[in-house]
């Protein structure tokens, strides 16, 4: 039983890599970027919206982990292709920070679950176009192991700062937290554009060919 069980291991732990799952860890911190979105928790919180860390966190790793596996699949059947796909997340994106920086509400929550765990934090921040196309782009360069070991690490790390928002907005204070919502809104729209243009030009391409 336990060579059975030795050899499951092995053979699921072949392809491990620590490099490649350090890189995949980075890249998949960026693109996630859970620091940058404590503002934006925050702001939901303040307008008496629940954020569930364990809830937000759990399923933003299953929609990964499941795209990771079936996203081209899921794409084709739609006819959808992965440009199209990150232009519609910079959309969503470019409207989110524009709440930031203008203090107007694009996203009106008016369905009966008065919450923000799934729009906006698992998607389009944690689980969006962004972190999708990401982890598409590493299977094609690193072995999976390394990519769902870089994948949990993430899911870790931003479910222990989704827990810590209440504290940090404590530390911060009001007008701390008004000048970093400012200040990372820019940011997130700087996201926006880069990612909108950078796969509109890759649309426009495909459509001369």
């Amino acid at each position: 039983m336990f060579d059975t069980v030795f050899g499951i291991l092995e053979s699921a732990f072949a392809g491990f890599n620590l490099q490649e799952m350090i890189t995949a860890f980075i890249g998949l911190a960026i693109v996630i970027d859970i620091l940058g979105s404590i503002p934006i928790i925050i702001s939901l919180r303040e307008k008496g919206l629940e954020v569930n860390a364990l809830k937000a966190t759990l399923i933003s790793f299953v929609l990964l982990v499941a795209f990771f596996y079936v996203g081209d699949w899921i794409l084709k059947l739609f006819n959808v292709d992965i440009e199209s796909f990150a232009v519609a997340g910079a959309v969503v994106i470019f409207l989110m920070s524009l709440e930031m920086i203008l203090d107007v509400e694009i996203f009106k929550n008016q369905g009966p679950i008065k919450e923000a765990t799934l729009v906006p934090l698992v998607f389009p921040l944690l689980a969006g176009a962004a972190s999708f196309t990401t982890l598409l782009s590493f299977r094609a360069m690193y072995a999976d192991i390394n990519i769902i070991i870089a994948l949990t690490l993430n899911m870790i790390w931003v479910y222990v700062v989704l827990r810590l928002t209440g504290p940090v907005e404590r530390l911060l204070g009001k007008s701390g937290v008004y000048i970093i919502r400012k200040f990372f809104g820019i940011i997130l729209l700087a996201i926006a554009v880069k990612m909108f243009t950078d796969n509109i030009t890759m649309l426009l391409e495909q459509i001369g060919k």
